[in-house]
């Protein structure tokens, strides 16, 4: 299929903070490690970048912070995707700060 086919044109795809995930990791040898829950960044430990999952509470548990290093990652499932905010950019002239 040629991207001129079908006459519509897909977003962009492209992993937003907030957005809800289901991230598939290596776990055990007999199955992988499944979290699920909400996309906070990426987060770098020793050289390593994770991503930093916020994992939706179990059993009466608080809410935790999983990190999944990107190396470990088998596959990411989208579940509900979060749009980005645009950069808000402010006007040097009329920004209030430090030096006036």
């Amino acid at each position: 299929m040629s991207s001129g086919e079908g006459g519509s044109k897909r977003p962009a795809i492209s992993l937003t903070q907030g957005s809800r995930v289901r991230v598939h990791s290596a776990g055990s040898r007999e199955e992988p490690m499944v979290s699920v829950g909400v996309f906070r960044g990426l987060v770098s430990v020793g050289g390593e970048n994770s991503l930093a999952l916020e994992l939706e509470a179990e059993k009466g548990e608080k809410e935790r912070v999983r990190l999944v290093p990107l190396s470990a990652i088998f596959a990411i499932d989208i579940l509900l995707a979060v749009k980005a905010e645009e950069e808000k950019r402010v006007d040097p002239g009329t920004a209030s700060g430090y030096f006036r």
